[in-house]
């Protein structure tokens, strides 16, 4: 477990220390961290710290907390308030630049801020040791687009081949303060026991949907005619695809598969 110690700012050049939208109500934490998995034999990784109340609650439930907070102010203050609790590591330091532990199973949980919250799911989701859970609190368009809702994306289609995605609790904009300006959710990722895709596999499929995306499934350059599509997802059971694009993971799975089997030594 390590340290980073600079000051990072989001995409919007806004100062993360002064981007997070705190939870402090004890009855909605307890509901919250009440809908996760985690007990008494897990270790929980929180991101933001703020001013401890959802760490505290996490100290309750699990066997170790590693609650990694930017701001120096709020690393003091929660420290002073949360000094009784032998199960916490309080880290002061940039979490873009934290080591996740390089081994051994841990779940993360965290109201984390909004600004980075693209940056957070990649360096969670692509590390050599993912965690097992995580329950994010996050805008809720940002979790639609996680979801592919609406209409796959290039991410939400490869989060998918390793997770289990959902919404589990809508908050009210009047359960934060600074109140934010959006929707905002509990979202769940579960860590598949077995990928749907292997590394190889994942990789190639990486590609399809890269390309696919950019030119389309079908067409002059589309991968696969119109003609093998329609029969792969016959002979699958699914429904077809649709004109404006929209199409499930199940269904892009069943086309990767197609093309693999109908172009084993194709490159893109």
């Amino acid at each position: 477990m390590q340290k980073g110690r600079r000051q990072t700012k989001g995409d919007s050049g806004v100062k993360l220390s002064d981007s997070q939208n705190f939870i402090t109500e004890k009855r909605l934490i307890k509901k919250i961290v009440g809908l996760s998995s985690i007990c008494r034999e897990d270790t929980v990784i929180e991101i933001g710290t703020g001013k401890g109340h959802l760490t505290e609650e996490l100290c309750r439930r699990s066997g170790r907390v590693y609650s990694v907070e930017l701001d120096r102010r709020l690393y003091e203050s929660a420290g002073a308030r949360l000094a009784e609790r032998s199960n916490l590591q309080l880290i002061h330091g940039d979490f873009l630049r934290y080591q996740l532990p390089a081994k051994g199973a841990y779940k993360v949980f965290a109201n984390i801020p909004f600004s980075i919250t693209t940056q957070i799911v990649e360096k969670l989701t692509n590390d050599r040791n993912p965690p097992g859970e995580m329950w994010l609190v996050m805008e809720k368009g940002a979790a639609k687009r996680f979801m592919g809702c609406g209409k796959e994306t290039e991410k939400s289609l490869l989060l998918k081949v390793c997770y289990d995605i959902g919404i589990r609790y809508h908050f009210r904009r009047e359960d934060f303060h600074p109140m934010p300006g959006v929707d905002c959710v509990l979202l769940h990722f579960c860590r598949k026991a077995v990928p749907d895709l292997d590394k190889k596999e994942y990789a190639a499929f990486r590609r399809f949907v890269a390309h696919s995306m950019k030119y389309g499934l079908c067409g002059r350059k589309g991968l696969l005619t119109e003609r093998q599509v329609s029969v792969a997802l016959k002979q699958a059971g699914l429904p077809h695809a649709h004109k404006d694009g929209v199409t499930l993971y199940i269904q892009w799975l069943c086309l990767f598969r197609c093309w693999r089997r109908l172009y084993p030594a194709a490159g893109i």
